[in-house]
């Protein structure tokens, strides 16, 4: 059964849905098939990125899909390495290459390396980019406030999207107030954490149990509640379904609160902080 994903309206004007599908480690053909997958059970937001070598196959899974193209929104992100204005647009028409389509729906600035401090050229690129037709709207990941402010007032021009980490360990709270004052659209990219420990807390398990949940679903639900947009992965037709059926229930304010108490400080993962981390 294919489910339906309501859509959220950007600043630009465009709507992206609400769930979408990761593609990270989804390559060649098992990719494409995984992908294909995901797009018959109801996803129509496909993340993916210059860095995880796989535009070729969302491409290819974009093809063979059974719904039209302009009912899917695939997502790809400029590499650290790419940041210089020119170097930006090349990286853009690459990836139009490599995936095969005539249009991208959305391209984000990977990560901001602000060490190289090339990222407001980058966002430049992007918005010559869209001017030209080459995207349909612009944003970027892993942006701090800073980095936030200092493009929006380089160049006018607010992004669609901000995609972070984010999970009930980090809930980032004061980045989706910053995104939400400026109109952003946050996307939450490791929506359920890593290595399944959110899975097992006891107060998610409580939760999932009260409403004949899963954990994941529980989470996913969270996120979407919360006004982000979580983007998680999974291969096989079962858990892609699991992940996609959170929108016929509620959570109520306080099982929201006790899932955003589970927040830890050292809740980001380890040696990934945009102040500093390098991408390329």
């Amino acid at each position: 059964m294919t489910q339906d994903v309501p859509r959220y309206e950007l600043v630009d004007g465009t709507e992206l849905p609400a769930l979408g599908f990761g593609t990270y480690r989804l390559t060649g053909e098992e990719g494409t098939r995984s992908i294909l997958s995901a797009v018959e059970a109801g996803y129509r937001l496909l993340d993916s990125a210059v860095n995880y070598q796989n535009e070729e196959a969302v491409g290819e899974a974009v093809r063979r899909a059974p719904v039209p193209r302009e009912e899917l929104w695939v997502t790809s992100k400029l590499p650290g390495r790419d940041h210089a204005h020119a170097r930006a647009l090349q990286a853009i028409e690459g990836s139009l290459r490599a995936s095969g389509l005539e249009y991208l729906d959305l391209y984000l600035i990977h990560w901001p390396n602000p060490i190289e401090d090339l990222y407001v050229q980058a966002w430049r690129a992007l918005v010559e980019a869209r001017d030209r037709g080459l995207v349909r709207s612009i944003g970027v990941s892993n942006f701090l406030p800073e980095h936030l402010d200092r493009i929006v007032e380089d160049t006018g021009v607010v992004p669609s999207v901000n995609q972070v980490e984010m999970h009930p360990y980090f809930p980032q709270e004061e980045q989706r107030s910053k995104d939400t004052d400026l109109g952003i659209r946050t996307e939450s990219w490791s929506p359920l954490g890593r290595a399944n420990a959110l899975l097992g807390e006891p107060v998610i398990e409580d939760i999932a149990r009260a409403h004949g949940r899963t954990a994941a679903q529980i989470i996913l639900r969270w996120h979407h509640q919360l006004g982000a947009v979580p983007i998680p992965k999974a291969s096989g037709p079962e858990r892609q379904h699991q992940n996609l059926s959170v929108f016929d229930f509620s959570l109520s304010d306080e099982e929201v609160g006790a899932i955003t108490a589970l927040g830890r400080a050292d809740g980001r993962n380890k040696g990934q902080d945009p102040a500093v981390h390098q991408e390329f």
